[in-house]
C-alpha cells in the first residue's frame, strides 16, 4: 500500500473566481467520482523526474461529498502533471490487491491512462502559462 500524506501548507481549496494571486498562475482541477464517500487525494508534480520517483510539488485532499475541486495557486509557468486517487474508505492510503494493483479509483491529468502502470509524464503533463482548468474522471 502507498501512503499519501496531505501536506498542503500554502495551498487551499477555494471557489474558482480569482484563481491566481501575487502574479502566479492557478490550476483548477475538477474530479468526477463515482461515489461521494471519502476524499480525493491529489499530488501535483512539476517535472518528469519527480513524476517518476520524486516528491510532489504539492498535495491536496478534497472531500468527495460535494463538488470535488482542487485548486493549486501561485504556480510559476511550466509543465505539471497530476496523480490522484479516490480514497473511498478514508484511510489515507491507496488500497491495493495482493499483486499491488490499485482497488480504489485513480486518475491522471489529461485523463491519461497508463499501460501496465501509471500514465507517462508525456501523456499527463499540461502547461501552465496562465490560469488553467481541467476536468478529470476518476476511474
Amino acid at each position: 500500500m502507498h501512503r499519501f500524506t496531505c501536506a498542503a501548507a500554502a495551498l487551499c481549496l477555494f471557489p474558482l473566481p480569482a484563481l491566481a494571486q501575487d502574479g502566479g498562475h492557478a490550476a483548477a482541477l475538477t474530479f468526477e467520482t463515482g461515489a461521494t464517500t471519502g476524499r480525493v487525494l491529489v499530488a501535483l508534480y512539476d517535472s518528469e523526474a519527480a513524476w517518476r520517483s520524486g516528491p510532489a510539488r504539492a498535495r491536496l485532499a478534497v472531500d468527495a461529498s460535494g463538488p470535488v475541486v482542487a485548486v493549486f495557486r501561485d504556480l510559476p509557468a511550466g509543465d505539471y502533471g497530476v496523480k490522484a486517487f479516490h480514497d473511498v474508505d478514508g484511510d489515507g492510503e491507496m488500497d491495493t490487491n495482493p499483486f499491488g494493483i490499485p482497488v480504489e479509483p485513480y486518475a491522471f491529468s489529461n485523463n491519461a491512462v497508463g499501460n501496465m502502470g501509471p500514465a507517462s509524464w508525456e501523456q499527463a503533463r499540461f502547461t501552465v502559462s496562465g490560469d488553467v482548468a481541467q476536468t478529470i474522471r476518476v476511474r
